[in-house]
């Protein structure tokens, strides 16, 4: 195999690739990036056995074939040369990496390509078309909430489901949830509930633009989405999502209006004096004044007061900071809306005027 590229077109690919490559693998084929070089194309595949990556970039090839390459140095090869034109070569066990500008070459040793895993394919699964900026929308307002925990595997993906005309995505990790949902053309079919785990939702939202399509396909074990020149697929989470339904306040009466920017400046500056284990903060509403406070053990305390609008009786409870900090920080809009009935309650985060998502956190003990 032999061809030649543009170094910072196949860089970025790379980076997407090693993104996928899982590094605590102890099978070294799966520490690999699949190359095959064709018809002046070069195709790309990374794998982790559960999240799979495949996508193309034009080059000029000479020779044609394929092979699998280290992809950890390989990536820090193309990072240390400038951009330019590349050469690669491969022959018996090695690949040599030269830029065509500078008189530097490297050799990495390869792998036969008939070692690397099959990837699953999308024949037989439900397929439908939403476009990808409402697609990453959904993923950004969810997948910060996954849960962690491991004993609860099942809370350790995003929810996505069909209701009637709707598409929907949740994510919950027992002390919080975040709920998205987007109209959809009746011709997109019914499909049981699914969990996707987050790493390949991660990876769209980074890479994918805000132009297109995204095609998703979804079988009983798999879900495949593929946006421009880009193919992933998942292996789903198996196991019972909770009835988020029934976390979902159905009234509250009471609410404030706060500057997101605002809120996020002071949670910022009192976070400084919060206990890390527990990260809890204090907030009280009064009329017009909204007081975001902490206190750490034997260091000091922080307090700080910024507008609001609220004229209501006065109400305190303690939150978990980043459960307010998140979903503050992935909102666009000047104003937020926060919904409660009393302190030992949860709150509804959601953005002024209203959208089509919403974010719930329960409150924490005051002591």
């Amino acid at each position: 195999m032999k061809f030649t590229c543009d170094r910072s077109v196949l860089l970025k690919e790379i980076n997407i690739a090693q993104e996928i490559i899982s590094s605590k693998s102890t099978i070294s084929i799966l520490s690999n990036i699949y190359l095959e070089a064709e018809n002046n194309t070069l195709f790309i595949k990374a794998t982790d056995v559960k999240v799979n990556f495949e996508t193309q970039v034009p080059v000029s090839v000479l020779e044609g074939g394929s092979t699998t390459v280290y992809g950890d140095k390989f990536l820090g090869i193309l990072s240390s040369i400038p951009d330019g034109d590349l050469e690669f070569e491969q022959s018996d066990s090695k690949i040599v990496i030269k830029p065509i500008s500078k008189k530097i070459k490297f050799q990495l040793k390869s792998i036969a390509s008939d070692k690397y895993p099959e990837f699953p394919v999308a024949s037989g699964s439900i397929q439908f078309e939403i476009p990808i900026k409402d697609f990453k929308d959904m993923i950004q307002q969810t997948v910060f909430a996954v849960s962690d925990d491991e004993t609860r595997y099942f809370m350790n993906g995003v929810l996505f489901e069909k209701q009637e005309n709707k598409l929907i995505m949740v994510a919950t990790d027992g002390r919080r949830l975040a709920y998205i949902e987007k109209n959809v053309l009746e011709s997109i079919p019914d499909f049981n509930k699914i969990i996707i785990p987050p790493k390949i939702l991660n990876i769209i939202m980074k890479r994918a633009g805000d132009e297109g399509p995204s095609i998703i396909s979804i079988s009983d074990k798999t879900i495949f989405i593929r946006f421009g020149s880009y193919y992933l697929s998942s292996v789903l989470i198996d196991g019972d999502f909770p009835n988020y339904q029934r976390v979902i306040p159905e009234q509250q009466n009471n609410s404030f209006k706060v500057n997101r920017i605002e809120m996020l400046d002071a949670l910022k500056r009192v976070a400084l004096l919060v206990e890390q284990k527990s990260r809890r903060v204090y907030i009280s509403v009064a009329s017009g004044v909204l007081s975001v406070s902490s206190e750490e053990s034997e260091i000091g305390t922080a307090k700080e007061d910024i507008p609001c609008q609220y004229d209501g009786e006065e109400m305190s409870m303690a939150l978990n900071y980043r459960y307010i900090e998140e979903p503050f920080k992935i909102m666009t809009d000047e104003q937020i809306q926060i919904f409660f009935t009393e302190s030992a309650k949860a709150i509804t985060i959601k953005p002024v005027p209203e959208k089509d998502f919403f974010h719930i956190v329960m409150p924490m003990q005051v002591d």
